[in-house]
């Protein structure tokens, strides 16, 4: 019998997981998730989990103090003005919950307020709030970060520097390169389909073997939201697959039910750590300075594609953007090597 996918799993762990949080909160907060589930994935609906916990563990020390969290009721929240979400905004800055101080940064503090939006949003349609108060208070400034990336041109090649590494391993210490004798074919696949499609970790942690078409040298991925897409790949990466694939075939310890693309040492799936955890290991002896991560290799991918095409919109639904100002806001700074390049080759006088 065929395993239940990734994203079954997935979805499987994050509705319980949500319904654990529910729990701890008021009564009417489980209204809101039946009512946005047709139009959210239950990842989504796990984030909101968190951020209404954080928000009504606030309210219940700063705000209610009389008052536990699922004691708070929903009137309750019609006294708030915008100057309490101010206020809650600015606790997340140092804030303790569940006996761990946490922060949050300007990106974590704008995806709490647009959590407590959609929920106030649910409950002013249904008539059960007068106002939609959140609204009313400004998004956080988020400051725009320099992207960290690999770099690949005259002076260093950090790409080819990793990818040396991860084939050969070279630069390992005498542990690492015993594992790599049996996963070196298997993370190089890895590294090369993360720098040739740019991939998100999730998708990769999540393909199938089947998901992969080395006729048409592409292959199917369940992007954020759970739409399906193909994305291709070229002859490096084909081979690099290819390699692993008859390595993978070949071993007697794989279960035939077992549908998974990437495996790890004990012929599971492979988790999201592990590949956070391999990727920092050969990111180290590339490029020691920089913290490379999945996500890194992934802006590795969007900066070559942009600057070899020249093209936003190509990179936005490479990467699976849904809005090309994402991938404007990601990609801005490298317009500077283009428009630098283009002063330089600019002819002032069109006759010579």
């Amino acid at each position: 019998m065929k395993d239940k996918s990734y994203y079954e799993k997935r979805e499987i762990n994050c509705t319980e997981r949500s319904a654990e949080i529910i729990k701890t909160l008021p009564y009417y907060v489980s209204d809101f998730f039946i009512g946005v589930e047709p139009r959210t994935s239950a990842l989504t609906r796990l984030n909101y989990a968190y951020d209404l916990r954080i928000f009504f563990d606030f309210l219940s020390k700063k705000v209610f103090r009389d008052n536990k969290p699922e004691q708070i009721e929903l009137s309750d929240l019609d006294k708030l003005m915008p100057a309490d979400f101010e206020y809650f905004l600015s606790y997340l800055s140092h804030y303790e919950i569940s006996g761990k101080k946490e922060r949050c940064t300007e990106s974590g503090k704008a995806r709490k307020l647009s959590t407590l939006r959609a929920f106030y949003k649910y409950f002013f349609n249904k008539n059960l709030l007068t106002a939609n108060t959140p609204t009313k208070v400004l998004m956080p400034k988020i400051h725009e970060k320099e992207i960290i990336r690999l770099d690949s041109n005259e002076n260093k090649d950090e790409i080819g520097d990793m990818l040396y590494a991860v084939e050969s391993g070279n630069g390992l210490t005498k542990r690492q390169a015993e594992y790599h004798k049996s996963t070196g074919i298997r993370d190089t696949a890895i590294i090369t389909l993360f720098l040739g499609t740019g991939i998100r970790i999730s998708e990769l942690v999540g393909l199938n073997v089947d998901d992969i078409d080395f006729n048409s040298n592409s292959f199917v991925v369940t992007r954020k939201g759970g739409n399906r897409a193909i994305l291709y790949f070229n002859n490096e990466v084909a081979k690099a697959l290819s390699d692993y694939m008859l390595i993978r075939t070949d071993s007697a310890h794989v279960e035939k039910n077992n549908t998974a693309l990437f495996l790890s040492l004990q012929n599971k799936r492979i988790s999201t750590r592990q590949v956070q955890e391999l990727v920092k290991k050969y990111a180290k002896i590339a490029s020691p300075l920089k913290k490379i991560t999945p996500h890194k290799l992934r802006s590795t991918f969007g900066t070559n594609l942009y600057r070899q095409t020249g093209d936003i919109y190509v990179v936005a639904d490479c990467l699976g953007h849904k809005d090309v100002n994402t991938t404007k806001k990601h990609y801005a700074a490298i317009s500077e090597d283009m428009r630098k390049n283009a002063a330089q080759n600019l002819n002032l006088d069109p006759k010579k």
